[in-house]
């Protein structure tokens, strides 16, 4: 089922952030708590992307590679620093490619995208709600995949000057409507703005003077931490987190 993380705050190494905590999102690759019957492992390959203070959009690290094996990452984590990221971990949904673009984070501009779960009937269940996006968006996808529909969804929205949590709050609606059973936590971040639904699927924050962490899981110990309930949307925004239902 995938497994994601976001960060808005003070700048960290990757590596402090996504690889040496005891559950970090490294160790949630291969020994996650929580699927949901959604697999055993998340071995199908990882992104990551952060902002700098250099530019607008962010950079990119996609590979099929899992996150546990990537030395090339793991060098480049330890040296790289970012105040704002999303990254995640794949278990690819049987039948869906296994190829490098059809990891989150998907990207446009200075949005960055995730979804963690599954779309319950697809690919028929999403053709009416696919068929409503122009048509250069589909034939340009990053893969054949649910998340990447979703992507295109989120993104259309968001053209429309649509706010980030209402964007996401909007296609959770739409896409269960059009297939109930879905697990739809999604995730989509600028790099000053962080919007995140609860969907059939775990997902917890932790918000303290270093920033706003929100992650599939718990990535350590920490008393912190606050694990979001059902169909939520939390969204974040400098200083202010606020969660609401769906």
């Amino acid at each position: 089922m995938c497994r994601h993380l976001g960060y808005l705050g003070r700048e960290v190494l990757l590596g402090d952030l996504l690889l040496l905590p005891p559950h970090s999102l490294m160790r949630q690759s291969w020994a996650p708590q929580d699927m949901r019957g959604g697999g055993t492992i998340n071995a199908d390959g990882f992104g990551v992307g952060w902002y700098t203070a250099t530019r607008p959009e962010p950079t990119r690290y996609r590979t099929v590679r899992p996150l546990w094996s990537d030395a090339a990452f793991a060098s480049l984590a330890g040296t790289t620093s970012s105040g704002a990221v999303l990254a995640a971990v794949r278990s690819a949904t049987v039948g869906m490619p296994v190829v490098e673009t059809a990891n989150a984070p998907f990207a446009d501009g200075e949005w960055l995208f995730s979804h963690n779960g599954r779309v319950d009937g697809w690919p028929v269940s999403l053709a009416g709600l696919a068929a409503r996006l122009p048509t250069v968006d589909l034939i340009t996808l990053d893969a054949p995949t649910d998340s990447a529909v979703l992507w295109a969804l989120v993104r259309d929205r968001l053209r429309a000057g649509e706010p980030p949590g209402v964007a996401l709050a909007e296609v959770v609606a739409a896409v269960d409507e059009a297939a109930p059973g879905s697990r739809l936590n999604l995730m989509l971040t600028n790099g000053r703005q962080l919007a995140a639904t609860t969907w059939d699927h775990a997902l917890s924050v932790r918000h303290n003077a270093d920033g706003v962490l929100v992650s599939s899981e718990p990535i350590d110990g920490e008393s912190d931490w606050k694990a979001l309930s059902d169909k939520q949307l939390i969204t974040i925004s400098e200083s202010t987190v606020d969660i609401e239902s769906l």
